[in-house]
Parts: C-alpha cells; structure tokens; sequence
C-alpha cells in the first residue's frame, strides 16, 4: 500500500493532529478503516523497535521514519497494574515524567511520555538511539462550562489505546521538522536554490543575534546594544523576503 503513494509523500502529522484527530476518532470508532490504513494497530513491546517497519511496511505512513502506531492497552494494565515495556531482546524505559500536549489554542488535548530502548535486560542494559513518543487522549476536556481550564491533577486520561511514535535519535534539533534543509533545496532548480538561500541567510542572522554584545561594565549598554542588533537583524530578514516575494518567478 505504501508503495503506491506518489513520489515525495511524507506523512508528517502535528501532534495536535495525532491526538484530535487520529487517537480521538480511534478511540470513538469513527472512520476506522480509513484511520488504520495511515496508522496501524500494533503491540510495540512484541517486537524490537527496528522489526515494527517492516512488520507493518503496507501502511501509509510505514515508508520512512518517524513511524506511528496504535497501541492497545495490556491486560495487565486494564486491572490496574504496571504495562510491560521489555521486547524479545531489550526493554523501553521512560525518560522523564509525562506531559501535557496544548493545542494552537492553549487547551490541554493529551499527554506525551517519552522513552528510550535499552538492549539487554534491565537494569544492565545498553542504551540505543531508539525512541518512542507515547501519546494519551484527555478523558474530558480542561474547561468547564465557564471556561475556567480544570487544575492539572483533574486531567484523566483513556487508555483503550495510545498512539505511539517511533524514530531514532538524530541529535538534529529540526527533526520533525517540515521544511527542507538547505543542503537538500540546494539539489532543486532555481525555486529550491532561493530557498536554500533564504534558509542559510535565516541561520547566518539567526547566529548573529545569538553573538553577546561588548561589555563595557554598564548592563544597560550592552543590553541596549544586543537590542539594536536584534532590530538590525529582523530588518534584514524583512528586507530579504521582500525581494523574494517581489521575484519574477514566471
């Protein structure tokens, strides 16, 4: 199925989408098909992290990493118990505590848990580059009927199933994110080579505003320095985009 798909498809979902959209109709039973042709059912502790792909390759968002997968909850769990993170040949563990997904409009929608695979058994195990994003659907919403959003120890959570989200570590900061680099627009023709352009001139101003300005002793002036070239800085981006926008490009 997901061979397919046309050339340069990628499956990048917000996780505003992930969870109002994907987990919330999951967990009503609307649109099931549909939903689980883009993101299938799957236990990610039955197998190890790099034999899910290509266990799960026909559907729509198995071609390349990130990957993403509904998880039912375990009986164990169902009667109140701890869920079972080992696989046949490591274990997943938690990094950090879990917390809150908002959406655009500042509302609480969910909860993230984030973990690590190990290989090996616990507690000697040996970290790897695998991660996975836990994700859970509020039971309600966080605002009562005067709009007053609900404290943080009233947020319940469902637990039918989780949406998970696999990848491996790459220590790049834009990871999920759905520009191109500057290294992969420069490969196009004249559209990709501005904006790989404009992407290198965004980090070169980006660079400069982070420079700490002189210290001449008095906080005022240095901060009043940094201040200025921060405005130089956005004048120049504008200026930048402007000719841009202002392109002939027929």
């Amino acid at each position: 199925m997901a061979d397919e798909l046309p050339p340069g498809f990628r499956f990048y979902p917000t996780e505003e989408e992930l969870l109002c959209f994907y987990l919330r109709n999951k967990l009503d039973g609307v649109r099931q098909g549909d939903i689980e042709r883009v993101i299938p059912v799957a236990d990610v502790c039955a197998l190890d992290p790099w034999q899910l792909p290509e266990a799960h390759r026909g559907a729509f968002s198995g071609a390349a990493e990130p990957w993403f997968y509904f998880c039912p909850r375990q009986e164990r769990e169902a009667r109140g118990g701890r869920p079972n993170r080992t696989t046949p040949s490591g274990y997943w563990k938690a990094a950090g505590t879990p917390g809150l997904v908002y959406a655009a409009d500042g509302r609480s929608i969910g909860t993230k848990k984030t973990m690590v695979f190990y290989r090996g058994r616990a507690p000697a195990g040996a970290k790897t580059k695998w991660k996975l994003n836990e994700y859970k659907a509020l039971e309600v919403e966080d605002e009562d009927a005067a709009g007053v959003p609900a404290p943080s120890h009233a947020f319940q959570t469902r637990g039918e199933f989780t949406l998970c989200r696999l990848y491996t570590e790459s220590g790049c900061p834009r990871q999920f994110d759905r520009r191109p680099s500057a290294a992969a627009a420069a490969g196009g023709g004249s559209e990709n080579r501005i904006a790989a352009a404009a992407l290198a001139n965004g980090e070169e101003m980006g660079r400069k505003r982070k420079r700490a300005a002189p210290s001449d002793g008095d906080g005022s002036t240095q901060q009043l320095l940094g201040q200025r070239g921060t405005d130089e800085g956005l004048n120049d981006d504008m200026a930048y985009w402007s000719e841009i926008l202002e392109y002939d490009w027929l």
